[in-house]
């Protein structure tokens, strides 16, 4: 299969806020840019009030570190901005990413505060790629997380993606369709997508090609001719059941059965879908297409899905486009890119926190790692613990966890085996992950989700799964925001 890459077309190097390259010129000024420190990206609420998020981007933010440089025209522009110190600008042609990244893996499922993500970089390299990091991160893991819902709701029914043209701009739509494939859809419309990724490609006609032909009978009979091994014909653009079913039957007997074919299937894209996929599944059936599938499209997403299931919709396949690759019902991942720690003369990360008036935007502070427990019967998810960069967790041993808020609240873990969750990516600016290749990548999340517990998936109030700080973290977090708050 011919493939192509998008990183090849265009320097995104200048994607960032304009306040990280004043930030940066004041470091530099200051003889700060080697000063080497710790940024975490996470995230504080699991979008319309789910029980878990999935990670994804880690792949195209791998291919944006990879090709940071500024060009002349980079650097005259920013020249022209007169703010911006010469040494500096001469400090930006030559640039080049030194530093360590650690991060999650693409498709492992995520949970509010913790390090999804950790930069550790001379300061004017690290605050210089905040801002494609997080647009990155956020998008993906936003419609990852939305076509899972989506995937999930559809309960083994396969879903595509068809939403590209109510996307938020072009990389909306090849990047959402690329974050939908690894949530779990099987296809996409969206055809750049599918040449670049390699993800399969869906699509048969639209209301257009019915109007085009004097009747809906002819538009069916040559749409057959042309395709008979793939024939999916619309059947809605004047009336479901009294001729988009009748004729599609008439050509499925008149043109492919002769030719030693079948009818793929039908699409509903208006209607009463419970009504007229019930209706149109015994029309098909009584004509002995009972292996004639019923496609769905038009603003679908996890909770039309789920209530056509209630009313005992016949549907076998979803089109689901925009109200997924924009995640309509919520189309903010709020992820945020903070400080955590700052190196010393001894070369030990110092700790560094953001204390807020609301609990829930107060930062852990240090540089941590990230500990899943799993039950070793059923090796299902237990809980995660976030930890400073040093300790182990002892398997051999119960673990206590508790509440970081309230800490009388305490749980002891036994029978238990843990993953660490962030891996190496870079080490001093070279890579040193290879990203799996997509197909693998939907594996893993697929087989990830499964190791989550039911009442942490379900739609409805679902169970918040547990992400505790180790006793040593809590105890340097509480300290801090005694110190800065002066409680002290």
């Amino acid at each position: 299969m011919s493939k192509i890459n998008l990183k090849n077309k265009r320097n995104m190097s200048m994607l960032m806020d304009f306040y990280e390259l004043t930030m940066s010129n004041g470091y530099f000024k200051n003889g700060l840019k080697d000063k080497v420190v710790y940024f975490d990206v996470f995230f504080r609420k699991v979008p319309e009030n789910g029980g878990f998020a999935l990670m994804a981007g880690l792949e195209q933010v791998i291919e944006y570190i990879e090709g940071l440089k500024f060009d002349e025209d980079d650097i005259d522009y920013l020249r022209s901005k007169n703010c911006l110190d010469e040494e500096f600008l001469q400090y930006l042609s030559s640039f080049k990413f030194t530093g360590d990244i650690y991060a999650f893996e693409e498709g492992t499922p995520i949970f509010p505060n913790e390090p999804i993500l950790t930069v550790k970089a001379p300061v004017i390299e690290a605050q210089l790629i905040e801002t494609m990091i997080l647009l990155t991160l956020n998008h993906q893991s936003l419609i990852t997380t939305k076509s899972n819902r989506i995937v999930r709701a559809a309960n083994g029914r396969g879903v595509m993606e068809f939403g590209a043209r109510r996307s938020q701009g072009y990389d909306g739509a090849i990047y959402g369709a690329r974050a939908a494939y690894i949530g779990g859809v099987i296809a996409t419309a969206t055809t750049l997508a599918g040449q670049v990724f390699g993800i399969p490609v869906s699509g048969t006609m639209a209301h257009s090609w019915v109007q085009l032909f004097e009747d809906e009978y002819t538009a069916f009979k040559t749409y057959a001719e042309n395709y008979p091994d793939s024939s999916t014909f619309l059947v809605d653009t004047y009336s479901v059941l009294q001729s988009g079913v009748p004729n599609a039957i008439k050509v499925s007997k008149e043109v492919l059965e002769p030719m030693g074919c079948r009818l793929k299937g039908i699409r509903l894209d208006s209607g009463d879908m419970a009504y007229l996929s019930i209706k149109a599944r015994k029309m098909l059936d009584e004509a002995g297409l009972t292996d004639c599938k019923i496609v769905a499209s038009n603003s679908l997403d996890e909770y039309t899905i789920t209530s056509l299931f209630n009313q005992g919709a016949k549907i076998d396949l979803f089109g689901v486009g925009e109200r997924l690759v924009t995640s309509k019902a919520e189309p903010v991942f709020g992820g945020v890119y903070k400080l955590v720690a700052v190196e010393n003369e001894n070369m030990e990360p110092e700790a560094r926190i953001k204390i807020s008036e609301n609990a829930e935007k107060v930062s852990n502070p240090g540089h941590k790692k990230v500990y899943r427990f799993f039950d070793k019967d059923s090796n299902k998810a237990i809980c995660d613990v976030i930890t400073l960069a040093h300790e182990v967790i002892d398997i051999n041993k119960p673990y206590t966890i508790f509440d970081p808020v309230h800490i009388w609240k305490k749980k002891k873990l036994k029978n238990f085996y843990v993953k660490e969750l962030q891996v190496p990516i870079f080490k001093n600016g070279e890579v040193v992950y290879t990203s799996p290749c997509l197909n693998d990548i939907r594996s893993y999340c697929l087989s990830q989700v499964n190791t989550l517990w039911e009442e942490v998936t379900r739609f409805e109030n679902p169970h918040t799964f547990y992400v505790d700080l180790s006793k040593e973290l809590w105890t340097l977090k509480d300290n801090m925001i005694k110190k800065y708050s002066n409680e002290e």
